[in-house]
C-alpha cells in the first residue's frame, strides 16, 4: 500500500495545478470586476457615446429648424438616427464587455445597463425606420409626421432610463461618484 501512495504522489501536484487552472479560467469567464474597475470601464465606454448622442441631438434639432426639402430632411434625419443607433450599439457592446460588477445584485445591475442601452438603440432604430417610411409629399404633412416621429423618439429614449443615481449598490454608486472617468 505504501508503494501505491508513493506512486500517486507525483500525480497530485498535477491534479492540483489542473484544478487551479480550471478555477482560474472559470473566474476569468465570470466577468466579475470590482465596483471601481467596472464603473471605470462603463464610464469610459459611455463618455464617447454621450458626446456622440449629444452631437447627433443637436444636429437633429438643427435639421428640424433648417429649411430643407423633405427629401433632404428625410435623408439627413435617417443618417442621424442611424448614427445614434450605431453609437448606442457600440456602447451596449462595450458595457457588455465590461462584464458584471462584483457587488450584490451585480448581474441585475449589468443587465439593467444593457437593457437601457438596448432600448436606446432600438428607439433610434424605430425613429430611423419611421423617418424612412414617411412619404415626402405633401411637404407640410411630412414635417408634421417628422415631428411625431421625433416626439416618439424622445418618449422612448426617456423611458429607457439609464440613471446611475438609482443603483441599488452603495459600493457601485460610490465608485461611479469617485472614479474620474465618471465625472
Amino acid at each position: 500500500m505504501a508503494r501505491t501512495l508513493h506512486a500517486m504522489r507525483p500525480a497530485r501536484p498535477l491534479a492540483v495545478l489542473a484544478l487551479l487552472a480550471l478555477v482560474t479560467s472559470l473566474t476569468a469567464c465570470s466577468g466579475a470586476h470590482s465596483a471601481r474597475a467596472w464603473a471605470t470601464s462603463v464610464c469610459t465606454t459611455l463618455e464617447p457615446w454621450r458626446s456622440e448622442i449629444g452631437s447627433l441631438a443637436t444636429r437633429t434639432q438643427q435639421q428640424m429648424e433648417t429649411a430643407t426639402t423633405p427629401n433632404q430632411a428625410k435623408e439627413n434625419l435617417s443618417r442621424l438616427f442611424a448614427g445614434a443607433e450605431d453609437a448606442s450599439e457600440r456602447a451596449r457592446a462595450g458595457v457588455q464587455k465590461a462584464g458584471v460588477p462584483d457587488v450584490d445584485g451585480g448581474q441585475k445591475i449589468a443587465d439593467g445597463f444593457l437593457g437601457s442601452l438596448s432600448a436606446m438603440r432600438d428607439a433610434y432604430a424605430k425613429a430611423k425606420g419611421g423617418i424612412q417610411g414617411l412619404p415626402t409629399a405633401p411637404a407640410e404633412t411630412f414635417y408634421q409626421q417628422v415631428t411625431q416621429v421625433v416626439s416618439q423618439l424622445q418618449s422612448d429614449y426617456e423611458a429607457s432610463g439609464l440613471d446611475t443615481s438609482k443603483l441599488n449598490s452603495q459600493e457601485l454608486q460610490a465608485a461611479f461618484d469617485e472614479v474620474p472617468e465618471c465625472r
